[in-house]
């Protein structure tokens, strides 16, 4: 098989993976599944991937990518604090909004195998927060905002963000929406939750 109908076909598996995982959650589908699905030999399958733990890193490697280093970019930029905040929180929400399998893959990856987890360079490139982290500290010695543990922020910073869509099946069951309506509600999140992270530095 010449490499770019290999490619082609890797590609065709992990499309298939993706509908799959959508459609019935990452536990509830297997290998063998994927490889009927995509009409593809299960041999070329295991040739490919190994595992169902290597087909979800290269699905979420490639799902990441670009979404990773653009939110890392905006915490890399010389921005003012409230300006950098809003539009990381912005940009992330809508990144999820349009990504549902993006949450499902990082917590399944992270319960198959934590010790990988952080290797991962999409893991790495989107939660390298180190420039973030020294711009909280510079303003909090400004005396522009209160001091805050700069880690302890981001942690909740991304647990606003993430948690609504960790838990979506539960929260539309609470609210009683619609999958149109639940969308609308997640997205509304952006004003939301950047004013709470605002008024929590707030002195």
């Amino acid at each position: 098989m010449d490499s770019k109908q290999g490619n082609a076909t890797r590609l065709k598996l992990m499309e298939t993976a993706r509908e799959l995982f959508i459609a019935k959650g990452v536990d509830r589908v297997g290998v063998r599944e994927i490889a009927t699905k995509a009409d593809v030999n299960l041999s070329l399958m295991n040739y490919y991937f190994q595992s169902k733990e290597n087909l979800l890193e290269q699905i979420f490697e490639n799902s990441i990518k670009e979404d990773g280093q653009r939110l890392r970019q905006i915490l890399n930029t010389d921005k003012p604090l409230d300006q950098k905040i809003k539009e990381y929180v912005y940009e992330y929400i809508e990144v999820l909004s349009n990504d549902p399998l993006l949450v499902p893959f990082v917590l399944s990856i992270i319960h198959r195998n934590a010790e990988q987890a952080p290797r991962l360079k999409s893991v790495h490139t989107l939660y390298n927060t180190e420039t973030f982290s020294k711009q909280i500290k510079a303003e909090a010695d400004k005396g522009s905002i209160k001091p805050v543990d700069p880690e302890q922020f981001y942690i909740s910073m991304v647990s606003l963000i993430l948690f609504p869509f960790a838990i979506k099946p539960l929260v539309k069951y609470r609210l009683g929406l619609a999958d149109d309506e639940m969308a609308k509600v997640l997205k509304s999140r952006k004003e939301h939750v950047y004013e709470m992270l605002m008024a929590s530095l707030k002195k």
